[in-house]
């Protein structure tokens, strides 16, 4: 099996793998009698069904029993309070400097202790869709967290016939060294006063996700929010992945069939909001067959540049699919949205943001009909997902340092799926590297891995503005109109002004009125443009700087990573 679950006696102690004080704290809890398991998803839904609370739709699942669901299964809704987006801040790393281990340890362990006087539910699934990748997952959630625990079943791959054979073959990953993933969640836990428990190591004094992903476990509490409990999971599989080879993805895969019989993988990077669902997942008007790996979570052997899906579903802003959408068919469950009656007595989902600015549903992945685990088909093209208005709508970028420092600093804004501190500016541009604010390891990881696919593989790196340029929109339109002309190799690129190492397209398939000159705007001889453009790329200098400097270093890039950089503030 690819993770390991069961060890010999000879494999069992202080020091091996698999044994951290952290795990050791975390793995027993799922051991006690106060845990049922639940074994099925048929069981979940009936749970979560019947939870206080939980609002009974009557918009049918499209076919339950495929999922291991009944026949006349319907879409749950479960609103949280107050809070309904991802929290950051409340994040801990095992291993960081700063994060006293010590202490969370102990935050932790009495945070199990007190759950003894409740029922927990133990569910499973699997994380990773191909035999060459794929690891087992546990979650222990309370009981009243039923919808918790449903949608984290129906989001991964629920233990299935199919999926449990393919498991029991699957390649050992870490050579067979690598233990399951172990998640604790109590969203009712609030921190108290007790011996020996010191809260001064939270960053956030209500909530906490802490994570030892050396030794794939995690421990979440005070969150109510699903998708902590999906990016939880993938922050795991994502560390595991990376220590065997694999660059760690946040974005969409998907793979065109041209013509001419030729292929074209392109992988598109950034936070939601930026439209990275959009490119995945657009049809182009049937002009190619497609085929969809995943809009969200996946990994790239960097060795052969198969592509591998983590999850089989989608968790999508409900808001891009109004009331009475065909898209909604496909919903299987919904969190933080309203609801009201129809004219024919049955209750209905209220999709828009009304409620709140971050209604989510989980969709099943017959909405993507060209959906598929795994593409063997090497990459071709990586594409930066940027909204930094100094950037056109697309550049080409030369030399793996500089495609990789630049992935390593993608500029984008907040999103509404993002809880954030008062007066946070969502206009305002902020580096997200890799459009991965969920890594738990060293930054030149990735900086390494995509750079060797660059350097080593011959993969071609963009850039691509889905935000303003210049005070101009840019349109889906444009975005799309770019990327078919790159995929059907017509696209025409030059050395933009004194870069050696960028080059700039200024005309594709469909561009729209706002970018059929826009060659004056992106004029370097533009003296307002070109002081804007150049405090942009300090920004990132900076960013890079800063990386050496945070965290005892933590996340310092390699010095040819700034040199690039530098070199092209020093071209303006």
């Amino acid at each position: 099996m690819a993770t390991k679950a069961y060890y010999p006696i000879s494999e069992i102690g202080a020091g091996k793998v698999g044994f951290s004080k952290t795990r050791s704290i975390i793995e027993a809890a799922f051991y006690g009698n106060n845990v049922v398991k639940v074994n099925t998803l048929r069981e979940a839904y009936e749970l979560a069904k019947n939870s206080p609370g939980t609002v009974v739709t009557d918009m049918p699942i499209k076919q339950g029993e495929t999922f291991g669901l009944p026949a006349d299964a319907k879409v749950l809704l479960f609103n949280d309070g107050a809070v309904t987006g991802r929290y950051a801040a409340a994040r801990r790393i095992k291993g960081e400097p700063g994060v006293d281990e010590a202490k969370l340890d102990k935050v932790v362990m009495d945070a199990i202790y007190e759950t003894r006087w409740k029922t927990m539910y133990h569910a499973e699934c699997f994380v990773g869709l191909d035999p060459e990748f794929m690891v087992k997952a546990h979650l222990l959630i309370p009981e009243g967290e039923e919808n918790l625990l449903y949608n984290w079943m129906i989001n991964f791959q629920y233990m299935s016939d199919e999926y449990v054979k393919m498991y029991k073959n699957s390649k050992p990953v870490g050579d067979g060294k690598e233990p399951d993933i172990y998640i604790f969640s109590d969203p009712q836990w609030a921190p108290h006063e007790a011996p020996d428990v010191d809260y001064s190591c939270l960053s956030d004094p209500l909530t906490l996700c802490y994570f030892d992903t050396n030794q794939n476990c995690a421990a979440i509490l005070g969150m109510k929010y699903f998708g902590e409990h999906k990016k939880g999971t993938l922050t795991m599989a994502w560390a595991l992945a990376n220590r065997n080879g694999y660059a760690s993805c946040h974005g969409g895969q998907k793979e065109y069939l041209l013509k001419d019989g030729s292929k074209f993988v392109a992988s598109v990077y950034g936070l939601s909001g930026s439209g990275k669902s959009t490119l995945t997942h657009a049809k182009h008007g049937g002009k190619y067959e497609i085929k969809v790996l995943h809009d969200d979570a996946f990994i790239i052997n960097t060795d052969t540049c198969a592509s591998i899906a983590l999850e089989p579903t989608y968790f999508d802003k409900t808001a891009d699919y109004p009331t009475g959408c065909p898209d909604n068919e496909y919903l299987l469950s919904a969190q933080n949205c309203s609801c009201t009656m129809d004219s024919e007595g049955k209750i209905q989902l209220v999709t828009e943001d009304i409620r709140n600015g971050n209604g989510r549903a989980i969709k099943s992945k017959l909405w993507s009909p060209n959906r598929v685990d795994k593409i063997d088909a090497p990459v071709n093209a990586i594409f930066w997902i940027m909204k930094d208005p100094t950037i056109p709508p697309v550049v080409k970028l030369k030399g793996s340092a500089l495609a990789s420092v630049m992935g390593a600093t993608l500029a984008t804004k907040t999103s509404t799926a993002e809880r954030v501190a008062a007066g946070t500016d969502l206009n305002a541009i902020r580096i997200v590297p890799y459009a991965n604010p969920f890594r738990t390891y060293p930054l030149v990881n990735d900086y390494e891995k995509f750079k060797k696919l660059v350097e080593e593989k011959n993969v071609d790196c963009y850039i691509v503005n889905t935000g303003d340029f210049m005070g101009e929109k840019v349109k889906p339109a444009d975005t799309l109109g770019i990327l078919e002309t790159i995929v059907e190799k017509k696209a025409n690129f030059e050395q933009w002004g004194p870069f050696e190492d960028i080059e700039i397209m200024y005309s594709w398939d469909g561009q729209t009125d706002g970018f059929k000159d826009f060659k004056a705007k992106t004029d370097l001889g533009n003296a307002d443009y070109k002081a804007q453009l150049k405090s942009a790329m300090e920004t990132r200098v900076n960013a890079v700087k800063g990386f050496a400097e945070k965290k005892e270093g933590y996340d310092k890039l390699p010095d040819e990573a700034l040199a690039a950089l530098e070199k092209l503030v020093n071209a303006l």
